[in-house]
């Protein structure tokens, strides 16, 4: 067990992402349809009718939907679905109809999520999930309706074009017993069990010796912000991951 007494210390979510999850689940039947400042719109309209919404660059459309939250009294809740560390310019191939695509629907609602958040075979799912919420069916009836006033979803072809981006640039899920140190290292499980906790484990490989520190940090933050949510406190019962010894193993074994 390590305790936070140095910088670079991840905190254990075991508890965390349940309760997150709960509360995005909350924040999902709480979203606003029409948010004010919207422009008005029917309810489900499907395809990319919007010809403001389709003229805008991934920025643009990024800093409506930031300032709608803004004026929207379920703006706190839109803001916390996802972290907002990425940045239109951060998306892979940010130029390509995948990702202005992903850009045009998917921040209507909230930050935007980077491909290798999930793998590729968890994305055609989460995909399908948002859907039915985008159309104003969702699981909560006519209310769903009501609340998602004013929200365009892609067309047949525009969700095709999206999970295939989403699945081209999704994290590669690699087996924990492949790594090298696997269950012969303290830093091989710190690694394993910090990363597990908020999405697939990723091949060290992924990133380069110079790219992994600053992987992690944006990792550390993510993590800090996710607790921010639960607005849990420290609990020295909890095991403590530093980070330099996992960026030290990630790059003992990153893309040369």
């Amino acid at each position: 067990m390590h305790q936070p007494t140095t910088t670079g210390v991840w905190r254990n979510l075991v508890s965390g992402p349940l309760i997150v999850c709960a509360l995005v689940a909350l924040a999902w039947l709480a979203l606003p349809g029409s948010v004010h400042g919207a422009s008005p719109g029917t309810p489900g309209t499907t395809g990319s009718t919007d010809a403001s919404a389709a003229s805008m660059s991934g920025p643009a459309l990024v800093t409506a939907s930031r300032n709608r939250w803004e004026h929207s009294p379920h703006g706190e809740m839109l803001k916390r679905i996802l972290p907002p560390n990425v940045e239109p310019a951060g998306l892979p191939e940010p130029r390509s109809r995948g990702a202005q695509l992903t850009m045009q629907y998917c921040v209507q609602c909230h930050n935007l999520a980077p491909p290798a958040m999930h793998h590729a075979e968890k994305w055609p799912r989460i995909v399908a999930r948002m859907l039915p919420r985008m159309q104003g069916k969702g699981n909560r009836g006519p209310l769903m309706k009501e609340l998602m006033d004013g929200v365009s979803a892609p067309s047949e072809e525009e969700t095709k074009v999206i999970v295939a981006y989403l699945q081209k640039h999704s994290q590669k899920p690699v087996d924990a017993m492949a790594l090298p140190e696997a269950n012969q290292t303290r830093v091989w499980q710190s690694y394993v069990h910090a990363c597990n906790q908020c999405h697939t484990l990723p091949d060290p490989k992924r990133h380069t010796r110079a790219e992994w520190p600053k992987v992690v940090a944006r990792m550390e933050k993510n993590m800090a912000w996710m607790n921010r949510v639960v607005g849990s406190k420290v609990d020295p019962r909890e095991p403590q991951y530093r980070s330099d010894e996992i960026v030290a193993y990630l790059q003992r074994y990153a893309r040369r």
